[in-house]
């Protein structure tokens, strides 16, 4: 079969959505997705379990005070990747295969130069940044060997992404689970090997998280490259790729429209997250440690949430491809439903479980209860965040993404950060307050992103973009 012909006949994709209803077809592609989310995290979560326990609470906070700055570093590459996922599924949904070829060598070009500056920058500058931002003096040394070892093989890693997120964009989720968990296996087999020294290896501690990640990313890769070629995959790096593996400056144009302003957006979460953490910092190492776990456990919550969006985005750039605007509310409206009935049930989940689930990576009674806290407060408020998600993927699929992006901004610079530093310093809450300021943020999020999307939005004329 001809890369045209697949492209045509979908796998398991927005073009079967004639035959079965879009609730089944959106719920049977989330499944994959949200399991590749959850797999993407266990190594992580793998990891901070065996580093709480065994190596103690210095060790994970070390981790924990690392990732707001990684993330801060590789934001603009991931918004790169968010745009080229639009017009990806837009490019699919219309079987331009020549289009869907010049957006996939743009997008690696781009992503690979980008990478490559990340990763300089962010080796060279750890030590600095992680002291302006208050990382503890007991950790501090600790953390920024952990962040260089990663910070290195930033290049491979988003090459991964990268593909990853054009195979979603052509609906197909299952090829990347597959390969996630061949990631993880390889991450969570290669923990202990690496942190204690088994089998006569270095007994590297807490760095073996890192070392683990790295060596699992770069096979993974290799694994997928093969995969695609045998199997003919309509994405696999052929010639046809190579033809196109230069920057078309049309297209670069079109993804940095698309790109920069979720690009700058994560940069500012990315940042507000440093800025929390720095008031985190203030309440010393537990507290620091404990904000680690309960990312641990909100990272999961938030998935569902995250995953459904992206599904939404996905089939509604498919749906913009293929000139059938008509089926936009439909698809918000059996994502909105997904978002509450599955987030739902796993939130009141790990209500019920919370104390079991921390303890896995808390053993100081007095961080646990501190993470314990910060969880009440915070988890429910995820299903508001899933809202507001799903509605700003409805509209970036259209190409609609500076006001959702400017809305994103303010909920967070004028609504979580301040009401963090004021309920932090200024209250009886102490670092709780800290937490109250996401509830906050998310729900004024979601007002500023519906006003827009019901009143200006849904009047214009959607048109493709390619």
């Amino acid at each position: 079969m001809t890369s045209t012909q697949e492209i045509q006949k979908g796998n398991g994709n927005f073009q079967g959505m004639g035959n079965q209803p879009l609730w089944r077809s959106m719920f049977l592609f989330l499944i994959p997705l949200i399991l590749s989310n959850a797999l993407q995290s266990i190594g992580q979560l793998a990891g901070s379990i065996i580093v709480g326990r065994w190596l103690g609470v210095e060790a994970l906070a070390a981790i924990s005070a690392f990732f707001p700055l990684f993330f801060l570093l590789i934001s603009f590459t991931i918004g790169i990747g968010s745009g080229s996922s639009i017009l990806i599924g837009q490019a699919y949904g219309s079987h331009n295969e020549e289009r869907l070829k010049q957006i996939v060598g743009t997008t690696l070009t781009t992503t690979f130069i980008l990478s490559v500056v990340m990763a300089v920058i962010g080796g060279i500058f750890t030590f600095d940044i992680l002291r302006l931002i208050g990382t503890p003096e007991n950790i501090i040394g600790m953390t920024v060997h952990y962040a260089r070892i990663l910070f290195w093989s930033m290049p491979i890693l988003f090459l991964y992404i990268a593909y990853t997120t054009f195979m979603r964009g052509t609906g197909d989720s299952k090829t990347p689970f597959y390969l996630l968990l061949i990631s993880t296996t390889l991450n969570v087999g290669l923990l202990p090997f690496l942190i204690f020294g088994w089998f006569d290896l270095p007994e590297l501690g807490v760095y073996g998280s890192a070392y683990a990640s790295v060596i699992s990313t770069v096979l993974t890769f290799v694994i997928m490259l093969f995969y695609l070629k045998k199997i003919n995959h309509p994405l696999q790096f052929d010639a046809s790729v190579w033809r196109h593996l230069r920057i078309n400056l049309e297209l670069l144009i079109l993804l940095l429209r698309l790109g920069i302003p979720s690009s700058v957006n994560m940069i500012l979460v990315s940042l507000a997250e440093i800025a929390v953490i720095s008031l985190v910092n203030r309440f010393g190492s537990d507290a620091t440690a404990a904000y680690g776990a309960v990312n641990q456990v909100v990272s999961y919550v938030s998935m569902p949430a995250m995953s459904i969006g992206i599904a939404v985005s996905i089939f509604a750039a498919q749906a913009i491809g293929r000139n059938q605007q008509e089926r936009l509310g439909q698809v918000i409206r059996v994502g909105l439903l997904l978002n509450y009935l599955i987030g739902g049930v796993l939130i009141v989940l790990v209500y019920v479980f919370s104390q079991d689930i921390l303890s896995w990576f808390l053993t100081s009674k007095h961080t646990l209860s501190i993470a314990h806290s910060l969880l009440m407060i915070t988890l429910w408020s995820y299903l508001i965040f899933g809202h507001g998600m799903i509605i700003g993927a409805i509209m970036r699929a259209s190409g609609t993404v500076l006001w959702p992006t400017v809305f994103s901004i303010l909920s967070i610079w004028c609504v979580e950060v301040p009401v963090a530093y004021f309920l932090s310093n200024f209250s009886s809450l102490g670092i709780k307050g800290i937490w109250v300021g996401y509830p906050a943020a998310f729900f004024v999020s979601l007002g500023l992103q519906y006003a827009y999307y019901r009143w200006s939005w849904k009047r214009k004329q959607i048109e493709r973009l390619i």
